[in-house]
């Protein structure tokens, strides 16, 4: 069995493909591995040790195409594009679309992009130096060339004719995209339309003028949200003169938007890339220096503890309840900052918007913050069999729920107000202010309500 219930490839299929490799077996590999889908051959890539990837490449031979570099991971298709010849490489690029050969090539050494380069044809060479003078992540260097555009004065008998004849014309599109004189896009016509329409019918009449224009230098987040907004299959990219210079299809954003979900996700966490095939150094990077912050975070808790070592000498419950409160508290931080992060990532929260969600978070927050405080109260209350410890930690809960709640939304939006990544740092922060004011406030309370002297 090549594929399991979830359409993985299974581990004895994996073995089978690489034990073939060790043997020299290379026939062997080719005849296991030649029926898979190019997605499939390039999860085996991702499955196979690093030191093995090469010789795997190589008992493949013209399975190993250009579709399945596109389909790879990041990490893989560094390891195996650095072990290829540059002119293999060129090879492999000029059979891809634009955008996809850039993404094999953007992340070579400086030398080693200058010796592929040199090797293709200088019309693809000229295509992808112009997409990797773009900033990376921009709608330039995702956007693909190979598009059809033709004039407004066009017929539909016309235009079926021109698409016909000149066969070195893009073979997939969705839409075809009408320019004025100045090559601006004033109008887009899909195939069905062109199709369902007599020959006489003049373009300009069956177009539809109203369309999304994606600006060269648009981050690829700004264009996925464009993309999910309008429900959008394809859409023309211009440059800063309204030139229309590229085009930019859904296919592309499925794989943006994944991408940035996913960062999204990490950089909550600090786990960096969080790519399994990630290099150890740059795991160890991401990570450690997260940590290290946190550590100075955490020594802000441990102080404002420390303020109270007597009152939690004279009653040994404050100790013991004490990790629920900033428990309790980090947990509601998290969800919150969750929401909110999101919503800044969709463009659900904006200025004009902040201050009701951050009002709607407060509300949510007495609700929980009441119901988690009774429990909390009553477990307490009557473990201990002291009322008043039980008020305590309900009213500290109840406070550092709120708190978080407010802290939640409060942190990364000012974060996003300072062009900052509020993915980043935003729960560090929240979970810094969350201990710390939880630890305040619940041996704060203790100490005022006469419960410890």
């Amino acid at each position: 069995m090549v594929l399991d219930e979830d359409n993985r490839l299974t581990r004895d299929f994996v073995n089978r493909v690489l034990q073939a490799v060790e043997d020299g077996d290379n026939h062997e590999a080719y005849r296991l591995v030649e029926p898979l889908h190019e997605a499939d051959i390039a999860d085996l890539f991702e499955l196979t040790p690093s030191d093995e990837r090469g010789p795997l490449a190589i008992a493949l031979g013209d399975v190993m195409g250009a579709e399945v570099l596109a389909e790879m991971n990041d990490y893989v298709r560094e390891d195996i594009v650095d072990a290829l010849p540059a002119s293999v490489v060129a090879a492999f690029a000029e059979q891809l679309e634009t955008d996809d050969a850039v993404a094999i090539i953007e992340d070579m050494e400086e030398d080693d992009q200058r010796a592929v380069l040199a090797e293709l044809d200088p019309e693809d060479r000229a295509a992808i130096e112009d997409a990797l003078s773009y900033a990376e992540e921009s709608a330039g260097r995702i956007m693909q060339r190979d598009l059809v555009a033709v004039p407004e004065h066009m017929s539909v008998g016309q235009l079926i004719d021109y698409l016909r004849d000149h066969h070195d014309l893009t073979t997939e599109f969705w839409e075809i995209f009408v320019v004025n004189p100045q090559h601006h896009p004033v109008g887009t016509c899909r195939l069905s339309w062109i199709l369902r329409n007599p020959r006489s019918t003049p373009v300009s009449e069956i177009m539809q003028t109203e369309q999304t224009l994606i600006p060269v230098d648009m981050d690829q987040e700004e264009v996925a949200l464009r993309f999910q907004k309008y429900a959008l299959i394809s859409a023309a990219v211009v440059d800063g003169n309204g030139r229309l210079v590229g085009v930019i299809t859904v296919d592309d954003i499925v794989h943006i938007i994944q991408e940035e979900a996913d960062e999204d996700i990490l950089r909550l966490s600090g786990a960096g890339e969080g790519d399994i095939n990630e290099p150890l150094r740059e795991s160890y990077s991401a990570r450690v220096r997260w940590l290290i912050a946190n550590l100075g975070t955490a020594m802000v808790a441990s102080f404002i503890i420390a303020q109270f070592g007597a009152a939690i000498q004279t009653l040994v419950a404050l100790a013991v309840l004490m990790p629920i409160v900033a428990s309790i508290g980090g947990n509601a931080g998290t969800q919150t900052l969750a929401v909110t992060v999101r919503a800044l990532a969709t463009n659900q929260l904006t200025q004009s918007n902040t201050a009701r969600t951050i009002w709607r978070e407060v509300r949510i927050a007495v609700l929980t913050g009441f119901t988690v405080a009774i429990l909390a109260g009553l477990g307490a209350g009557l473990f201990y069999s002291n009322w008043i410890l039980a008020a305590v930690i309900s009213g500290a809960i109840l406070f550092n729920i709120l708190i978080a709640a407010f802290s939640g939304v409060a942190i990364p939006v000012f974060l996003d107000r300072l062009d900052q990544d509020p993915a980043v740092s935003s729960s560090i922060f929240v979970t810094m202010i969350t201990d710390s004011m939880g630890f305040l406030i619940f041996l704060g309370l203790a100490v005022a309500s006469g419960l410890v002297g």
